[in-house]
């Protein structure tokens, strides 16, 4: 059996970006000394989740990577010898940015990149503003301790983006989140929304034999007016779409799981789905709409 340690941190944050940092830097030394091989951290997870208004000064909190981001978890990775999944801000070129996922090598390298392909924009959602959508597509990045499926957040709905890692190897599916509730939602509304947006993505697991974390920030964050209430509710997700651990909808936490690598293997012998699937038949799908 071989065994990975995944760590999560499920966080709030503040305006003050430094401070932000400062905890996620300690929480990484925290993991890393309880024995995590593997770090995932939440969706743009050095600020407020700005998105919430359309402001030009917000564009001030992107950077270019490689970067200053870059470079300190980098220097994290390599002084505890982890593989660490960040989601930064990216300044690509003069108006030109994404919401892109790095990974850091256990040596400070940057394994690979993943940029947000599916933007959304609703109220207190406002990303299309921010973010140019993905160019990269969705490809697993190969890293000491697997293959891992990186995508981010909205991504997280679309079966297809999920299966075409699983086409291509991934081993994990790794969702950094910033998602949450409307304030004026019925707490019978919120809490449907909730379990969809975990039961979307165990379905994930369950269709393509392989385990889906998912670390999402967790409590209230206010902006112009705006306000959201993160439903944290991180989660490991097994192969089968079993719930290995699931996070408070309220509170902070620091968490390792450790996942068996090679069951994924066993449950698609037992259910295979890829070996069955009728792709001579699935033309029709790269169609908006079939009228």
């Amino acid at each position: 059996m071989r065994e990975l340690k995944i760590g999560f941190l499920q966080q709030h944050n503040t305006a003050d970006t430094k401070d932000n940092i400062l905890r996620l830097a300690e929480g990484i030394s925290d993991l890393a000394k309880r024995g995590a091989e593997l770090i995932v951290l939440q969706e743009l997870h050095n600020s407020l989740y700005f998105c919430q208004v359309e402001n030009v000064d917000n564009f001030d909190l992107a950077e270019p990577i490689p970067g200053p981001s870059t470079k300190l978890f980098g220097e994290l990775a390599k002084q505890f010898g982890v593989v660490i999944v960040t989601s930064l801000f990216e300044k690509r070129a003069p108006g030109l940015y994404h919401n892109t996922a790095v990974v850091l090598e256990k040596d400070g390298s940057i394994a690979g990149i993943y940029r947000k392909m599916h933007i959304p924009d609703d109220p207190a959602y406002y990303e299309k503003f921010y973010f140019t959508p993905g160019d990269l597509g969705f490809h697993p990045i190969q890293t000491s301790v697997g293959k891992l499926g990186v995508m981010v957040c909205w991504d997280q709905w679309y079966p297809e983006a999920a299966r075409l890692m699983a086409l291509q190897g991934a081993e994990l599916l790794i969702y950094p989140t910033a998602i949450g509730y409307e304030p004026s939602d019925t707490s019978e509304e919120q809490q449907r929304q909730r379990r969809a947006w975990q039961t979307v993505q165990r379905g994930h697991a369950v269709a393509n034999g392989l385990p889906v974390i998912t670390v999402n920030r967790v409590g209230i964050e206010s902006t112009d007016n705006s306000e959201i209430i993160f439903w944290g509710t991180s989660f490991v997700a097994g192969p089968q779409g079993e719930l290995i651990y699931e996070a408070s909808e309220d509170e902070e936490e620091s968490i390792i799981v450790e996942l068996d690598m090679d069951h994924s293997e066993q449950v698609r012998r037992w259910w295979p789905f890829l070996r069955d699937r009728r792709i001579d038949y699935y033309t029709d799908i790269i169609r908006r709409f079939i009228d």
